[in-house]
């Protein structure tokens, strides 16, 4: 359902995750329209002078951050400042930020798990949704589902990927069903696209983290290498468009210009083309259905040159496949998945695993976790479940030797 313009005053944003290169481009885009938007909330993990800066520019009314020593540190130095911000700690200081009445937009960029609180907090109050936490779908996809649809939210996807196959779309989800095929998501192929899968044990972080079109954060960045992001929207694309795992495919399209594709029921596909900039979905999230002026640098065709695209290698990307396997298990598989993921890769991320060690740890953890009857069910149940199987995860790591 369209939402009506509101002209009467600008519309605030609580912007969960304001730090990482989400956030950042969400503030970018918010600064380019002074007129439409105003920064009710900004919340932070633990980058206190950053989150510090962001409060002198924009004065929104709250800052949160979930560890109570740094907020003590953003807290004295909001109030040498004399800021009007009034800063928050803790879980429960996200959710409220999230859910609260004066709210009309809610960016969700908290990486992780820890980001499914408070976009589900969103979703029941009815916020229009921007989602570019991938984890609130993939560890608990039809719970958050059933919230978005009883809360009358509006969610609207930012994963560059998912906000293509949004944009080709119509307007009424109702209309869906009948009118895709299948889609493509496409994949960069990350910084290893060609090379040698025998020399992955030498991979270091620093590799792994330079991506050849997004800038990114460093655990998004070793997703992208390891294509472990796109098992991740796998599962995320499944939910959003109400699809079954067979209905989502993969393609490597090395140059990042077309951003995925509806293939049709009449054969016709439908694609969404652009720079590679965060700022594209970001903006159409902000004003949807409208569009707006994104910061993004215009697609030249002349200076194009050739878009290339081909099948991913199961040996260079043998993590991929584990979306489907998870998908088509018992509800709870894709959380333990994801737990599994962040595990790993933070221990890469340590320098206490090897690069190709990553899939190691979340294949055999997918195969040792016990996932309970009902896990998925509620918060605390999938809450449990990620406990457990990062436990699970981290025994595997613990067993795995990086020399």
């Amino acid at each position: 359902m369209v939402e009506p313009k509101n002209d009467s005053r600008r519309l605030r944003v609580s912007v969960l995750g304001a730090t990482g290169s989400i956030g950042t481009n969400t503030l970018d885009v918010i600064a380019r329209h002074p007129e439409r938007f105003e920064v009710f909330a900004l919340t932070g993990a633990s980058r206190v002078p950053e989150l510090l800066a962001q409060c002198q520019r924009w004065r929104p009314r709250y800052a949160v951050m979930p560890d109570a020593l740094a907020a003590a540190r953003l807290r004295e130095a909001v109030r040498e400042c004399g800021l009007p911000t009034e800063v928050l700690e803790g879980e429960a200081a996200l959710v409220d930020v999230a859910e609260h009445p004066d709210v009309d937009i809610v960016m969700g960029a908290i990486v992780g798990a820890a980001g499914l609180p408070p976009c589900l907090a969103a979703a029941r109050a009815g916020k229009r949704l921007l989602l570019a936490n991938k984890e609130a779908l993939v560890v608990g996809g039809a719970l958050f589902m059933q919230a978005v649809r009883e809360g009358g939210a509006t969610l609207v996807p930012i994963d560059s990927e998912h906000s293509a196959i949004f944009q080709c779309l119509p307007e009424d989800p109702s209309t869906w069903p009948s009118r895709i095929d299948h889609i493509v998501l496409t994949a960069s192929g990350g910084p290893f696209r060609q090379r040698d899968p025998a020399t992955f044990a030498d991979i270091t972080p620093e590799q792994a983290c330079a991506h050849p079109n997004w800038v990114m954060g460093r655990k998004i960045s070793v997703d992208s290498a390891t294509m472990m992001n796109k098992a991740l929207e796998v599962i995320e694309a499944r939910w959003l468009f109400d699809l079954t795992p067979d209905q989502i495919r993969v393609v490597i399209h090395p140059q990042s210009i077309v951003h995925s594709m509806v293939v049709c029921r009449d054969r016709s596909v439908l694609a969404q083309l652009g720079t590679p900039d965060m700022r594209v979905p970001i903006a159409y999230g902000l004003s949807w259905p409208e569009r707006i002026e994104s910061g993004a640098e215009m697609l030249d065709f002349m200076k194009l040159g050739a878009l290339s695209f081909e099948a991913p290698d199961a040996a260079r990307y043998p993590g991929l496949q584990l979306a489907w396997n998870a998908l088509r298990a018992a509800p709870g598989h894709t959380c333990v998945l994801n737990a599994a993921n962040e595990v790993a890769v933070d221990a890469f991320l340590q320098r206490r695993i090897r690069f190709d060690q990553i899939h190691q740890v979340n294949e055999e953890t997918l195969a040792r976790c016990n996932v309970p009857v009902g896990a998925a069910e509620s918060v605390v149940g999938l809450l449990a479940l990620d406990a457990d199987a990062r436990r699970v995860a981290a025994g595997i790591v613990a067993g795995c030797r990086p020399d």
